[in-house]
Formats: C-alpha cells, sequence, structure tokens
C-alpha cells in the first residue's frame, strides 16, 4: 500500500502508566508465542542515541510458516518465512520496521507509534504531508467492541467489556465508555496512534498480500490491546526497572526455546533467509 492506513486505540491509562503497560504485554506476548522452532528471537535489546533522539533499540527474527497463509506457503522457499523487525523506543514516539531477507527491498512493513494523552480526536499526528494525509484510511479500535474480535481470538478473561481491575477499579468497559472516560475528569486517558505503510512487491500477490497484512495488523492492535488492558493489575505497580528486568528474563527464556529453529539453522533450511549472517546482523535495510 503506497497509501498508509492509521489505527487509533483509545484506552483508560495514562501515556506514562501505557508505556510500562506496553512493555510488558510485548513480553508476555513473546513468551506465549514461542515453541517449536517458530516464534520470536531477540537479538539486540539495548538503549541507543542518536541525532538527538534517545531510547531502546530492539532487534527481533520472528520465526512464522504457520502463521502466514497458506497460499504464501505454497509460492515461498523453504526458509525464508524468516523476518526480521527492528523497532526505535523513543517513547512516546515509536517506530517499527520489519523485512524479510528473501524478498529484501520489495517487501516492508513500517508502523510509526505516537501516544497522546487525548480520546483519538487529534487528526495527522504524524505531520505527513497534507495529499497524503486526504487519503490515509483512519481505524478507530474500540477494545470493547466484541464485533471486532475474530471469534477464534476471543477470551472471555481478555474482555474488556467484562474485566473490572481489582487495583485500579477501572473496567468492565461499556457501550458508552469512551463518551464516560471523557467525561470523568479522575480517570486517566490516552490514544495510541498507529501509522501503518505497507510494500509488498510480488506479481499475482502484491493486492491480496498487502490486504492480508493490513488485516493482520488491525486484528493484532485488537487482541493486543485488549489483553493489555485486562492485564492491567499484573504491570500496573512495575517500575521500568522491573520492565529491563522482565526482559531480561523472557530473553534468557526463548533463547532456551530456540534448539528446533538453531537445529535447522545448522542444517541449513533456514539459510536462504537469515544468510548465516554473524548475530545481530540483518541483510534487509530498514532505514528510515
Amino acid at each position: 500500500r503506497s497509501v498508509p492506513f492509521c489505527s487509533r486505540v483509545v484506552l483508560p491509562c495514562s501515556v506514562q502508566e501505557y508505556q510500562v503497560g506496553q512493555l510488558y504485554s510485548v513480553a508476555e506476548a513473546s513468551k506465549n508465542e514461542t515453541g517449536g522452532g517458530e516464534g520470536i528471537q531477540v537479538l539486540t535489546n539495548e538503549p541507543y542515541e542518536k541525532d538527538g533522539e534517545k531510547g531502546q533499540y530492539t532487534h527481533k527474527i520472528y520465526h512464522l510458516k504457520s502463521k502466514v497463509p497458506g497460499f504464501v506457503r505454497m509460492f515461498a522457499p523453504e526458509g525464508s518465512l524468516v523476518f526480521h523487525e527492528k523497532a526505535w523506543n523513543a517513547y512516546p514516539y515509536c517506530r517499527t520496521g520489519q523485512c524479510n531477507e528473501y524478498m529484501k527491498e520489495d517487501f516492508f512493513i513500517k508502523i510509526e507509534t505516537w501516544h497522546k494523552p487525548d480520546l483519538g480526536t487529534s487528526d495527522n499526528v504524524h505531520d505527513l504531508d497534507p495529499n497524503t494525509w486526504k487519503n490515509v484510511e483512519v481505524v478507530h479500535i474500540d477494545i470493547a467492541d466484541r464485533n471486532q474480535v475474530e471469534p477464534g481470538d476471543y477470551k472471555a478473561d481478555e474482555d474488556p467489556a467484562l474485566f473490572q481491575s481489582v487495583k485500579t477499579k477501572r473496567g468492565p468497559l461499556g457501550t458508552d465508555w469512551k463518551k464516560e472516560l471523557a467525561a470523568a475528569e479522575d480517570c486517566p486517558k490516552m490514544c495510541a496512534y498507529k501509522l501503518v505503510t505497507i510494500k509488498f512487491k510480488w506479481w499475482g500477490l502484491q493486492n491480496k498480500i498487502e490486504n492480508f497484512i493490513q488485516k493482520q495488523e488491525k486484528r493484532i492492535f485488537t487482541n493486543f490491546h485488549r489483553q493489555l488492558f485486562c492485564w492491567i493489575d499484573r504491570w500496573i505497580d512495575l517500575t521500568m526497572e522491573d520492565i529491563r528486568r522482565m526482559e531480561d528474563e523472557t530473553q534468557r527464556e526463548l533463547e532456551a526455546r530456540e534448539v528446533s529453529a538453531a537445529t535447522l539453522l545448522a542444517r541449513g533450511s533456514l539459510a536462504v533467509s537469515l544468510g548465516r549472517a554473524a548475530p545481530g546482523v540483518s541483510r534487509c535495510s530498514l532505514a528510515f
């Protein structure tokens, strides 16, 4: 898609609270998605400073063979369904890029996120030029709307319409929860503005794949933020020091689960995608 789309996710928490909640939930999701030679491998997680911008840089590898549509697996060579993700988290602004070494410059997903203390009412927070912005599709994600959740993804214990936090008393979120949140001066509020740009250049599959990726990104944003809110009692009291310690523990746990993937790599079946690059080195470019 040459024209990006922008998802807006409103949450009943502050921008500061969300920073901890997001990192906690990412670490938990990483553990849940890894095993059997698939999942997430963390190569780098370290502070960075560049051009006056400071934050946390991460480089991850996703092994996704069973998580892509069948029509892609039919065409994809063995080992090509491995994706690199590089993220620069200069909170409250973050940017993430995903690429694939097999497709090189013909594929990328770029996600740029601003976290703002509002209810999703700000336009063009990413400062796009007017001609680009007028064509951007704005997608409002309601974490309490079950109709926005795929039937197979639904979990009652991750439903903000049913959940109430013991520690904060936030929730359950009713049909008019956003209006109630706007009127409640004592309850924090924020919105994650996620600008997604997709490029997939493969003759005969381009539109189908780009539409599939767009649908999956919306699905991920919806499910992730439903989880984040329903997990609030787990993370609301954590500090950033707690989070960094948890990330280190998660990285060690993920590495312990990588035996199957490492065996495949040693046999060379993943070498097509990874190119036997040194640890932390990616041959696909994410310069933005």
